[in-house]
């Protein structure tokens, strides 16, 4: 049998999990359901002694419900018998949000600033109106009625543009600054609200940008949750890692 053990800094110590017998081991893997078994695995075993108060088991449990959309106590029965799982099961997966919340809390929330620090340009949003056409002069003529107040942005956007942002009339956001193309993102860092800039020249494109919102990223209570649960999620890839590497395909 496969003994599976794999340690790392998550705060709880070595993750030790089930032996997986080889031959099941190989149809999990061959079904695709060896890693999310792994990972499921290993939070498990990280969060197992998370404690978790009688109100909040209740309100766990609730919430699972209503995201099962279990309105009554048949509803949940009948969906235990499709799922072959026991009230254990069930309670178990209604209270492992926040088990791992938690977990997450006192194992990884003291590097989430230092994270968030490290990844700010990556996390600030942005929404702006973009219109993209191959013609350098039908951009110019749409830049400057826009700039003249001839014409709405967002009309020739869903008239003329050649790109997805079309059938948005123009608005792209909010997403992430730095997925624009670098160019772009330069530009539309440097831009006030508002500010209409001339035609952009980006690979065949020629693009007519004007920025509606810039929102930094700050480290709130939110933003710390986020980042110490991205960091819980690499401690988990790390983790599973090692337990695929201890364990080749024959």
């Amino acid at each position: 049998m496969a003994s599976l053990s794999a340690s790392g800094d998550s705060g709880s110590g070595h993750v030790r999990l089930p032996s997986i017998p080889p031959e099941l081991w190989r149809a999990l893997a061959r079904h695709g359901l060896l890693v999310p078994l792994l990972r499921q695995s290993v939070i498990a075993a990280a969060v197992a002694d998370v404690e978790v108060s009688e109100e909040e088991s209740m309100e766990s449990r609730q919430a699972w419900g209503a995201a099962n959309r279990l309105g009554s106590t048949e509803a949940v029965l009948q969906h235990l018998q499709r799922h072959g799982l026991q009230e254990a099961d069930a309670l178990w997966q209604a209270e492992l949000p926040r088990r791992i919340q938690r977990h997450c809390e006192e194992h990884f929330s003291h590097r989430a600033e230092q994270r968030f620090l490290a990844r700010k340009n990556q996390l600030d949003q942005v929404i702006y109106s973009l219109l993209r056409v191959e013609d350098a002069a039908l951009a110019r003529e749409l830049y400057l009625r826009i700039a003249e107040g001839e014409a709405d942005f967002a009309e020739l956007a869903a008239r003329y543009s050649q790109g997805p942002e079309r059938s948005t009339r123009g608005v792209v956001g909010p997403v992430p600054l730095l997925q624009a193309h670098p160019a772009l993102a330069e530009l539309l860092r440097t831009s006030r609200p508002g500010q209409l800039q001339a035609p952009l020249r980006i690979e065949q494109w020629w693009l007519v940008v004007r920025l509606e919102s810039l929102r930094s990223a700050s480290f709130d209570p939110e933003m710390r949750d986020r980042m110490a649960r991205e960091l819980f999620d690499e401690w988990i890839d790390e983790e599973v890692g090692l337990l695929l590497a201890a364990h080749p395909p024959a």
